[in-house]
């Protein structure tokens, strides 16, 4: 964020230009002009007029963000069209962040982050280019913090729990905000299955995010932003403790691991999360019944050639599903793999080249049913699989990266009566920028 000037350095300016004219011929002293001082405040005043104001003078305010829009072109094996909007994966926004000094140990600050929706993406289906969700704001976080170096940081109100992001954070290379763990999910959630050409399901379509479990973005061993608590530790050889509790209750513990090794870039992460909230999630919809995950996730770069490998493993389980139906499937387990190479081949920045593979094996939707062949029952279980590959360049000079991502999908679902449908392909490609300010 750009600096305000104070009027005190137009003073300290117009003094300096007076005294190097006093110290000239008078010749040299008319070139500097009479208007010198006038020019330097107009252009403060304008530099001032777009510049972010903050409250006081005691906390910095930072306003950063991005802008992430992209074309997708989809593929179901029936239809096939081209959608322009927001990339749901990592969604324009903008935030607000404060800080301030309270001694040599303490501080405390502020981070209130929102949403844009031009054009959803993780909407869309096969019928609708566009959501009622579209061109709205929504709040992503807004909580305050104290921080100690000594004894680590303890933030309140709308934040990421302890396993936010778990596995996604654990990326070395520059996939991270466009082919993370979550974004097979994300990207084609809302579409609608098809078998043989047709739609299936009873009483309403099924959605690929009907199929894909998970408490967070259909994706098990993570989850999203929540009103909690949070405590993150400070590092210690590399690791760093989270734990978190909130709503009505969730609570959670989190290991991070980072450090370099040589010529190695290293991060882990590992957590569980405990959930007795009917109402702040997917599962526990029961009264009485839990719901648990856990994940873990790891990723090395050898940074020289840029050669990375990152993936990793989530799990959920449902009391409640086993609880209301004993013969339902309550795990949902989900693995993932990439490789790739990330070099700088061209002055613009850095390029990234992945290919990547996830494989979920979904337990039961009780909400959702189907008929084949006159054999009618919920949703019992599923064997999805995702491979994807893309590249990435970085400009650096416009803190912006291009991305062009094919992704394609497969798989069968089984329900209750023990039928099996097997899915049409979905192929997506998604091409796009995400610009930061």
């Amino acid at each position: 964020m750009t600096s305000v000037f104070k009027v005190a350095r137009v003073q300290w300016a117009c003094l300096a230009a007076f005294g190097l004219a006093a110290g000239v011929s008078p010749a040299s002293a008319a070139d500097l002009g009479g208007n010198c001082c006038a020019d330097l405040e107009e252009r403060i005043a304008e530099l001032e007029a777009t510049t972010a104001r903050k409250g006081n003078r005691k906390v910095s305010l930072t306003v950063s963000g991005w802008v992430n829009e992209a074309v997708f072109l989809w593929d179901d094996g029936t239809e096939r069209n081209a959608y322009i909007g927001t990339n749901s994966l990592e969604q324009t926004r903008f935030k607000f962040a404060g800080d301030a000094k309270i001694n040599g140990d303490l501080s405390a600050g502020y981070t209130l982050e929102i949403g844009l929706q031009g054009n959803a993406s993780n909407k869309w289906d096969q019928n609708s280019a566009s959501s009622s969700s579209s061109n709205t704001l929504s709040v992503r976080k807004s909580n305050w913090w104290l921080k100690s170096k000594s004894f680590g940081k303890v933030t309140v109100g709308l934040e990421g729990t302890a396993t936010y992001h778990l596995l996604d954070d654990a990326a070395t290379g520059n996939t991270r905000n466009y082919s993370d763990a979550e974004a097979a999910a994300v990207a084609q959630g809302a579409f609608f299955l098809r078998s043989n050409g047709a739609f299936f399901g009873n009483g309403s379509n099924l959605r690929w995010s009907d199929v894909l479990r998970g408490v967070n973005n259909g994706t098990p061993g993570q989850n999203g932003r929540r009103n909690i608590v949070r405590y993150d530790s400070p590092e210690i050889a590399g690791f760093t403790g989270t734990a978190s509790w909130g709503e009505d209750d969730m609570w959670g513990l989190a290991l991070t691991y980072k450090k370099s090794w040589g010529d190695f870039d290293v991060i882990g992460k590992v957590g569980y999360e405990h959930n007795s909230d009917e109402n702040s999630s997917s599962c526990s919809k029961i009264s009485g019944q839990d719901c648990e995950w856990w994940g873990a996730a790891g990723s090395v770069m050898h940074v020289p050639t840029g050669l990375f490998v990152y993936g990793g493993y989530g799990e959920n389980s449902d009391d409640a599903e086993a609880a209301f139906n004993p013969t339902a499937q309550s795990k949902d387990k989900m693995w993932f793999i990439q490789a790739g190479i990330q070099q700088k081949w061209t002055p613009l920045g850095k390029t990234t080249v992945f290919g990547d593979y996830r494989n979920d094996n979904a337990g039961s939707n009780l909400d959702k049913s189907f008929t084949v062949d006159g054999a009618s029952g919920y949703v019992h279980n599923s064997d999805l699989k995702f491979i994807g590959a893309g590249v990435i360049q970085t400009i650096d000079a416009a803190a912006m990266d291009l991305y062009v991502i094919y992704r394609h999908a497969e798989g069968d679902v089984t329900n209750s009566a023990n039928a099996t449908v097997e899915l049409d392909d979905f192929d997506m490609v998604m091409t796009g920028a995400r610009i930061q300010f």
